[in-house]
């Protein structure tokens, strides 16, 4: 991430009681939008609450999510959301949040190696414009693709938990241990 261009450091918006912004580089208040926007620029920043210190800024980065649900074309489903909400509490919630940020990784991964390759083909010629129609055009695509990934990394991933599972069994079956399957065989 790029740090704050004039100091070097991570930049400190503190929020107010009156629920306003405060931009300690540039001194000035500003707008969940202008917050939007370093995201965007991948500003290094903080929000802290202006009385405790303490760090918000994921309920900030969260409101500017649900602002942006709310106009155009939502990126989460009814459905996803509810998976989500319904993996706070759950035992998978840690690894739950680490899949999620390792998956998003690879697909900024995937998105910057595709705009390398249209760069490094076509040159400047493929403007932003150009580049947003391809990519619409080749949205059915991309979406085979990533729910072919999908499938391949559930696969995997029942296939290390059965190979755990039998490690588990192997490691502790010398130990008097009743099992429900053992409970189901008598």
């Amino acid at each position: 991430m790029i740090n704050s261009p004039e100091t070097g450091q991570t930049r400190i918006i503190k929020k107010y009681p009156n629920r306003r912004l405060y931009d300690t580089e540039s001194s000035t208040y500003i707008t969940l939008a202008d917050v939007r926007k370093l995201v965007l620029d991948n500003v290094k920043f903080q929000v802290l609450d202006a009385k405790t210190s303490e760090d918000i800024t994921r309920s900030i980065l969260l409101q500017i999510i649900l602002e942006l649900e709310g106009g155009g074309v939502p990126m989460f489903s009814s459905t996803m959301l509810e998976h989500i909400i319904r993996f706070y509490g759950n035992a998978m919630q840690g690894v739950m949040g680490t899949y999620l940020e390792k998956n998003m990784q690879a697909f900024v991964d995937i998105q910057e190696r595709l705009a390398d390759q249209s760069k490094s083909m076509y040159g400047s010629q493929f403007s932003p414009d150009a580049w947003a129609q391809f990519m619409n055009i080749q949205a059915p695509v991309l979406n085979n693709a990533m729910s072919n990934y999908v499938e391949q990394s559930k696969n995997l991933f029942v296939q290390m938990q059965e190979q755990m599972q039998n490690q588990t069994q192997n490691m502790f079956g010398a130990f008097p241990f009743v099992t429900p399957q053992d409970k189901e065989k008598k």
